[in-house]
């Protein structure tokens, strides 16, 4: 049986975390909260619905993390005709060195470690749910047989939030699926600038694997031992109940604005991604500023607003901002914290 990790084993592993931020850095400008976030979502082993226009670099980030993570990289189109076939896989008939004749299962695009579904909305709820059952399951099954897929296993869907003629939005129910929703916004006048000095000379940046599948793994499983307190999970669990007009924790902002709250699924991606969060910056327990931190990613895909919010121009990140606002915090934070880690 495995020892468990020193200490000083966990701090190494959390010092080539900040190295693996230093190398995307050297290919992706800015968007610092961005890749943090995503970060997170991998070492909680779930997955990110990232919304941003065409050309902020969805592609090249995600590219570039599974060139510094050293593991495989896949990306499917999403487009109105793709079948499900199109992403577990299919059957062909191949002939064997006996001369038989027999159906071999031949693997989709989605057998791989890192996954971009771009523009996962522009594809019918068939298919969308191809993809969906495989992050549920880690698994896809064709004709009864169950086919494993690699680990870790990451998916970032992408979202164009201006374009919505023609496209398939995912129901309420799979965006549950997904662990966080990051908004990709335009860099800064500086940012982009740099940009263009990078990207349009004769050189380009290169960067060097600093991890592999097998650290990730590790930390995943990492992530789950990190302690928190039982205030911090006390006050989790308000959040997301307070996110639920007909609750009796509601404040009266959701009761005005919100039509429906998070489910539990919104609990356990809080706690995760706090955990997650904790560990990129070297905290080896949580702390109520980590929490507060992932609240918004959680929560702004899971909570659906009202007629009333429209008409009152009221959008989720306003609601959420007065749940962190109005939700009371543990009595004494700090104790929470070092009872943690006693």
């Amino acid at each position: 049986m495995a020892s468990e990790p020193t200490e000083h084993e966990i701090r190494q592993q959390v010092a080539r975390l900040a190295e693996v931020r230093r190398e995307v850095g050297r290919v992706i400008v800015g968007q610092t909260a961005v890749v943090d976030e995503i970060l997170a979502t991998l070492l909680a082993g779930g997955h990110c619905l990232l919304q941003g226009v065409p050309g902020l670099g969805k592609t090249k980030l995600l590219r570039t993390l599974a060139r510094v993570i050293d593991l495989p990289f896949g990306r499917i189109q999403f487009t109105p005709d793709l079948m499900p076939g199109d992403i577990i896989g299919t059957e062909l008939l191949t002939e064997t060195e006996s001369g038989r004749r027999e159906l071999e299962f031949q693997p989709g695009p989605v057998f791989t470690s890192l996954l971009l579904a771009d523009e996962i909305n522009r594809t019918p709820p068939k298919t969308q749910s191809a993809l969906l059952e495989a992050m549920e399951e880690h698994r896809v099954t064709f004709a009864g047989t169950p086919h494993p897929l690699p680990e870790p296993f990451f998916v970032m869907a992408t979202q164009n939030p201006l374009e919505q003629a023609g496209t398939y939005p995912l129901p309420e129910a799979q965006r549950d699926r997904f662990l966080m929703m990051i908004r990709i916004d335009y860099p800064t006048a500086d940012e982009e600038l740099d940009i263009l000095r990078r990207t349009t000379g004769g050189t380009q940046a290169e960067v060097k694997p600093v991890m592999d599948g097998a650290d990730i793994v590790a930390l995943q499983q990492l992530v789950r031992e990190l302690p928190i307190s039982d205030g911090l999970l006390a006050y989790a669990t308000r959040m997301v109940r307070a996110t639920r007009p007909r609750d009796g924790e509601a404040t009266a902002t959701v009761r005005e604005y919100v039509r429906w709250g998070a489910g539990p699924r919104a609990g356990q991606a809080i706690v995760l991604a706090a955990k997650a969060t904790a560990l990129l910056a070297g905290r080896l327990a949580v702390t109520l500023d980590d929490i507060r931190a992932v609240a918004l990613p959680v929560l702004r895909h899971r909570v659906i607003l009202n007629f009333h919010a429209e008409a009152e121009q009221q959008d989720v990140e306003r609601v959420v901002g007065h749940l962190l606002d109005e939700v009371a915090p543990p009595e004494d934070p700090l104790k929470a914290e070092r009872a943690a880690t006693d």
